[in-house]
């Protein structure tokens, strides 16, 4: 929040720079930091104390890492190489310890002479280096150090006892050169103006901006950290939430055309048709939803439901009230195999309801449409000319539904479906096709907790749906240990031929398709660590299909489903398997939404671990919608103390995915959850954490509403205005909530 020009002063300009102009590159060109305001917002990561060490006994693998330490023995040795064949190279070893653990530091050639002078045993320094292992033991080869002098004037106590910041670093530029250009910018932080309103400050007992700059930098105490890091943490998540209470602010005012549902008309019809009662749940969301679509500025509305909990039932209802009062419905879906789904299944429940037009058709009913970028052009017209005359009153599709040939004769209600699968860009331009902004619902199976909610959904209203519909299965989910017990393998899939036996089908999920493009060894990307650590690409669905056909699976229909192949054999895939005539589909995670087959009850996920939780909970939603119960197979070869495998049993013993979706997002770094959240944000969160900070959060979010609906210019706060223009690029502040 570079919020006055001393904070805006680029750190590197060509007549006078603020660093030195390598440092200052570096900073640019690594770390994302170009004025003296970002540097000044650069916090430690973490603190040492002199005396009290880093635990060199944690140290994590291939990591750039910062440790407090004493030499306890350095030693030089000569040995011969190709470079230096008559024994005249040198190395020097040199043992560090914090009392937790021992590390080896390595300098080799001309590289030893400093050090060799300098880390005498007894000295402390920091050291950053990039951890390795040589013969079994860790090491650092030729690390960056700083001794640590105490003062002369220092007090022995003083100086033990001092907190040394350790900040974000790469290996360009050690944590202590940047914590040097920092205290060389320091004294700027005086001139921080505060976006916080005094009253707000104060009222939460909040030290000014420019106090908690100096704190986070220079503590003298733990209370210094604790009381910086406390106003920082309002900072973003105020300054955030006034950027979403604006954008809520704004579509309030927005007008709308109100649809209520005639009396006796299209909804009254398709209730009275429906073989079993809505859940108090459906009721409940149903009647939120209904009193928004009565109000005449658009609904934004954030349906959240388990895998199986009826939103799509929800959503229907809510269509065929916007029908009923005249108007047009578009569902948006992600991929072709969905949309087609959902057109399937819609149809199914809506009967002669859905045949507007045809004989045969009920008084009341409505045509339904599909629209997708595969259709054949004389279909396509057909749909659309459907579209244009109003003759459809919902309409179901891909992104297809954007394109500008598509128009609509009243559309007043877009609902989307899996949310964080479409840009927001890509829903506005669908808005942009009524006559005045039409509704607008979102609809996710990811649970997601409400704080994330709060924060990358902010400008939506949350409807919840937690009860699964009667008649639901459980589904029972257990990890299998491939490497360590490959008996328990072979178990799995005498499981599924057990379940075919029965009459019943069955998923296999693979990471990775495994034709030609797909193959990791051909693409030039670099491997991670991970894989690096794997040594195998993972398993691909034509590999997997091909050795259960010939091995375990002998004798039974498989097929295979990927997003590559043409969606009208993917279309007929997925109907020879709804209609049982397939026993065992193969598929990568294109069935991860939506795909709804009562009679799948068992699913197995190959390198299970290659997902991530939130993906295996939807996969496993597949299974169990019937009324035979579910069974999930997670199959890994990960060995049993590994993060991964955790993960997995964690999968295993809930089905409850708002838990799930914590572990996931307290596993996983914050902004990966909140992706692209915050787009167009020069600053994404740094101290504010989604999940334990689920009650500043709130409480910004009153605050923000607050002082927004009192002046919704932010005109009598200019310094907030200042640091909101610094979080957004302006135009693009209506995508803040990029989910």
């Amino acid at each position: 929040m570079d919020l006055v020009p001393a904070l805006e002063e680029p750190l590197r300009q060509p007549l006078k720079s603020v660093l030195g102009p390598a440092t200052a590159k570096v900073m640019a060109e690594h770390l994302g930091l170009l004025t003296v305001g970002d540097l000044l917002h650069h916090y430690p990561r973490r603190y040492e104390e002199r005396g009290q060490l880093t635990h060199l006994a944690d140290l994590p693998m291939d990591e750039h890492v910062t440790v407090v330490a004493q030499v306890a023995d350095a030693r030089l040795h000569s040995f011969a190489s190709a470079k230096a064949p008559r024994g005249k190279g040198q190395r020097l070893e040199v043992t560090i310890t914090d009392g937790s653990g021992r590390l080896q530091l390595v300098f080799f050639g001309a590289g030893v002479h400093k050090p060799h002078k300098e880390l005498l045993p007894g000295t402390r320094a920091m050291f950053a280096g990039k951890v390795s292992v040589f013969n079994r033991r860790l090491q650092l080869a030729h690390p960056a150090y700083e001794l640590l002098r105490g003062d002369p004037e220092e007090s022995v106590e003083t100086w033990a006892g001092a907190l040394i910041p350790i900040y974000p670093a790469t290996a360009k530029l050690e944590s202590w050169k940047i914590g040097k250009a920092i205290q060389t910018v320091l004294p700027t932080a005086q001139e921080a103006v505060d976006p916080l309103p005094g009253t707000l400050r104060e009222g939460r007992g909040l030290v000014p901006l420019p106090e908690a700059l100096l704190k986070i930098h220079r503590p003298h105490t733990k209370a210094d950290i604790e009381d910086a890091r406390s106003r920082l943490k309002w900072d973003e998540a105020f300054v955030l939430q006034v950027a979403l209470a604006r954008r809520r602010h704004a579509d309030a005012q927005l007008p709308a055309v109100p649809r209520k549902p005639a009396p006796e008309g299209l909804l009254t019809a398709f209730d009275a048709r429906l073989p079993f009662t809505l859940t108090d749940g459906q009721q409940r969301v149903s009647r939120e939803i209904f009193d928004d679509l009565a109000t005449d500025h658009p609904m934004h509305r954030l349906l959240q439901g388990e895998v199986g909990s009826g939103k799509t039932m929800v959503a229907l209802r809510a269509m065929l009230a916007v029908v009923d009062a005249g108007g047009q419905a578009a569902m948006l879906a992600p991929t072709e195999v969905l949309a087609q789904q959902h057109h399937r299944s819609v149809v199914e429940m809506m009967g002669e309801l859905a045949e507007g037009g045809m004989l045969g058709g009920a008084e009341q009913a409505t045509k339904v449409v599909l629209l997708t970028g595969s259709m054949g052009a004389a279909a396509r017209r057909h749909a659309l000319l459907d579209l244009t005359t109003g003759e459809a009153g919902i309409v179901i599709g891909t992104h297809a539904l954007i394109e500008d040939k598509v128009q609509f004769h009243d559309l007043g209600l877009v609902v989307v479906d899996e949310q964080h699968r479409f840009g927001v860009e890509q829903r506005d331009a669908l808005r942009g096709k009524g006559k005045q902004p039409p509704h607008l619902l979102v609809m996710t199976a990811t649970p997601i907790p409400r704080t994330v909610a709060m924060t990358v959904f902010g400008d939506l209203e949350t409807s919840v749906l937690d009860q699964l519909p009667a008649g639901r299965s459980p589904i029972a989910s257990h990890v299998v240990p491939a490497a360590d017990k490959p008996h328990f393998l072979s178990r799995a899939w005498e499981r599924v031929r057990e379940e075919v036996e029965n009459g019943h089908q069955a998923y296999v999920v693979c990471p990775r398709i495994g034709d030609e493009e797909d193959d990791p060894k051909k693409s030039g990307k670099k491997k991670s660590a991970e894989d690096e650590a794997e040594k195998r690409p993972p398993l691909a669905v034509l590999d997997v299909a091909d050795q259960l056909t010939k091995g375990p699976l002998q004798g039974l229909r498989v097929e295979v489903l990927h997003g590559r192949m043409h969606p009208d054999d993917k279309d007929a895939v997925m109907r020879r398997f709804a209609a049982g005539e397939t026993h065992v589909l193969v598929a990568t995670t294109v069935i991860e939404v939506g795909v709804n087959v009562p009679n799948a009850t068992a699913m197995v996920i190959m390198d299970a671990d290659r997902f991530g939780v939130s993906q295996l909970h939807q996969l496993r939603g597949r299974v169990g919608r019937g009324s035979a119960p579910g069974l999930c197979l997670l199959v890994t070869e990960m060995p049993e103390a590994s993060p991964a495998r955790q993960r997995l049993g964690a999968v295993a013993s809930t089905l409850d995915g708002f838990e799930l979706s914590r572990i996931d997002l307290e596993q996983r770094r914050e902004g990966d959850v909140l992706g692209q959240a915050q787009s167009g944000a020069r600053t994404s969160l740094k101290v504010l954490a989604v999940i334990e900070d689920e009650e500043i959060i709130a409480e910004a979010r009153e605050e923000a509403t607050a002082v927004v609906a009192n002046d919704p210019e932010l005109t009598r706060l200019p310094a907030l205005r200042t640091a909101l223009d610094a979080l957004l690029d302006e135009e693009r502040e209506q995508y803040l909530e990029k989910g």
